[in-house]
This record gives structure tokens, sequence and C-alpha cells, in this order.
């Protein structure tokens, strides 16, 4: 068995705007040290799959620094590797045609890589979905029941907002799906979701990838998998582990703040044999100051503490001063944080400077967001 990876890394980039306008979905930190690529690149990685191929369409500039030539991921390879996929666009190229924020519309767009492939599947992943999945199971799956493409799916119950981001299949007690509901309003209740993970051979996904450009499909879940369900042989393969799923600000606030659980840590970071990888930054240890008092709290390293943090995730190169109490928030890579400061329920991004006797909350279900780069 051989197979070769797909990542699209800009199909959400919507979700949370407030994090992607500068970055990819993909580049988005998470949990101190990581990216959301992180995730899908590692269960690649530990699954054996030793070539990847990253589709993105726009501002990828920080998704290529992270990535470098994937050396941390064990993929500097002249032989397989990772492979960025920017848009194709020629000079002449029409601007109605240049987007590529779909699944199906990225591959389109990225044939060229899949014809110089040789590998018999094809996994492919998006970057919103935070789990550590074991991808030789499902292609093993994939292969027992002879299906044309294998969706991997979870068992969770929605209410009447969360219906409405995810994609739900029915399935028979076989585990072959009968039907398949995009984004629906009304479907509350406990349902198999699909995960954004799929594998296929790679002959099958060529096909579909000329069948939609011949008649001018965007969407792989409504223009492939719905209009074919009955004739193609689609399989679910039902995923018990760990995963949340990020498609709103308020959701990525929410998980992040569920890896402050240690059972959740576990889940998802401590299994034997599936370490999740990601970029490697020498920094000195953390230093904590006398006065610094820290609580249920993820640091990472090279940070100054001097102050109280509790319930947070402080990301590297963070320096919290002096009588600066930072609770329940997110603070990102670098950001500088001075003395007599309060931090409640408030995410800040990258490089952001709060000055002396600044107060910033918001609540848990609208946290409050400091943009890149600002001072306050």
């Amino acid at each position: 068995m051989s197979a070769v990876g797909i990542i699209f890394s800009n199909v959400h980039d919507r979700n949370i705007p407030e994090l992607t306008q500068m970055r990819t979905m993909a580049s988005v930190p998470y949990g101190c040290r990581y990216r959301f690529i992180d995730f899908a690149l590692s269960n690649m990685v530990n699954s054996g799959i030793q070539k990847v191929g990253v589709i993105t369409q726009s501002n990828y500039q920080s998704l290529m620094d992270h990535i470098g030539n994937g050396k941390d991921w064990d993929l500097a390879s002249r032989s397989g590797g990772i492979k960025i996929l920017p848009p194709h666009i020629t000079a002449f190229a029409s601007t109605s045609r240049l987007s590529f924020a779909t699944r199906l519309s990225g591959l389109i767009n990225s044939l060229h890589f899949i014809e110089r492939c040789k590998e018999d599947y094809v996994v492919m992943s998006d970057c919103d979905v935070i789990c550590n999945i074991d991808f030789r199971k499902l292609i093993d799956a994939h292969e027992e029941t002879g299906a044309d493409i294998t969706i991997a799916v979870k068992n969770v119950v929605l209410n009447s907002e969360s219906c409405k981001k995810n994609v739900i299949i029915n399935s028979d007690d076989e585990g072959r799906a009968k039907d398949i509901f995009v984004y629906p309003t009304e479907k509350t209740g406990a349902h198999d979701i699909s995960l954004n993970i799929m594998v296929m051979k790679r002959e099958f996904l060529h096909s579909i990838i000329h069948d939609s450009k011949a008649h001018d499909y965007t969407s792989f879940n409504s223009d492939i998998i719905a209009r074919n369900i009955n004739s193609y042989k689609i399989m679910t393969y039902k995923y018990d582990g760990y995963f949340a799923c990020v498609s709103s600000f308020a959701e990525y606030y929410s998980s992040s703040m569920e890896l402050l659980k240690p059972d959740v840590r576990n889940a998802l970071f401590n299994i034997k044999d599936r370490p999740v990888l990601t970029k490697v930054r020498n920094s000195s240890p953390t230093r904590y100051g006398n006065n610094s008092s820290v609580k249920n709290s993820l640091i990472a390293d090279g940070c100054v503490i001097e102050g109280t943090v509790e319930n947070s995730i402080i990301f590297r190169g963070v320096k919290v001063s002096r009588g600066t109490c930072v609770k329940n928030s997110i603070i990102m890579q670098d950001c500088e944080i001075g003395e007599n400061v309060v931090i409640n329920c408030s995410v800040l991004d990258k490089n952001v400077v709060v000055r002396d006797c600044r107060v910033l909350s918001g609540h848990e279900t609208k946290p409050y967001f400091a943009e890149k780069g600002i001072m306050i």
C-alpha cells in the first residue's frame, strides 16, 4: 500500500476571519506551539505517508515559513516530501476564474501534481479538524470494503446552530452511505458528521477531476458525493478518538481552552508512536519571577512570567510583567504585556503590545480579540 496526502489549507478561511486575514487556516496558531496543519501533517507522517501536497490559494507566506522544507516532519526528501501547491494562474487568465476556495476547484487546479504521483491511494484532509487519527486503519477499511470513497465520520450530538456547520452522512449497518446533508438547517440530535477526511484510489480521483472539469462542478460534497451516493460505493469509517472542529472564532477559543483538561491533552498528544510534530524553535526555558503565580495553564518556552496567569494558554516568547493578571485567555507568540494589566477571556494575536494599566475583557461566548502587531 502506498498513499499520497493532500491537505486543503484555505477552504475554511472565512470561518475565523479574525485569525485568517494575514494567514491561511492551516497556519493558525494552536495550543502554545502548534499550527492547525501540524495535526494533518503529523497524522500523515505517522501513518507512513511520505509525499504530501498542500493546496493553497492566498496568504500562504506564513504557511511556507512554518513548513520550510518539511524537515521537522521528516519530509525533506527528493523522492517524496512536501509540496506547496499555489494557484496556477497564467498572464491571460480570466479574473472570474481565479478562486480556488473549494476542495474540488483546488483539486482541479492541482491536477498536474496528482498526475505526477504514482501512489495507489490519495488521503485528503482539511485543516479545521483537530484530531490524532491513524490513516493506515482508514486505508485498510477502504481496501476491505472495496469502496470507491471512504469518509471518516464521528458521531456527535448537534444543536440548531452546529448542524448548519457540518455535513451529515447517514449510513446503513455495513457503513455504506445512503444519504448526505450538506450544512442542513434542521438536523438536531445524534448524527454522523464528516471529518473532512477521505481516501480513494488515485486513478478514481483523477477521473473525478476530469469529469468535474467537463461539467463545471465546484463542490466535492454536493456535486460528487451527493450526486453519486447511489452509483458510487461510498463507505464511512467511524473514528472514536478525540476531535475538535473549529468553524468559528468562538469555537477556536473553546477548543483551545479544552486543552487545559488533562484527559483532552492525553487523548490528543500522548498516543504511543503518534506524536504531533511541529516546527522546532530553540528557545531558552521560561523564566518565572519571584512574585509570579501560575495555575492550570499551558506555557511555552522562551517566556518571562512575572505576574499572575490562570487558566490560560501562553505561546512562545510572551512577557507578562509585574502586577499583571491574565485569566482565561490565549496570548500568542512574542506578545508583550505591561505592568498592572488585567486580561480576561481574550485572544491576543502575535506581537501585540499591551501598555501599563490596561484592562481587556471579553466573555467565554464572545472573547475579546486583538489583531496581530497592534499596540493597546
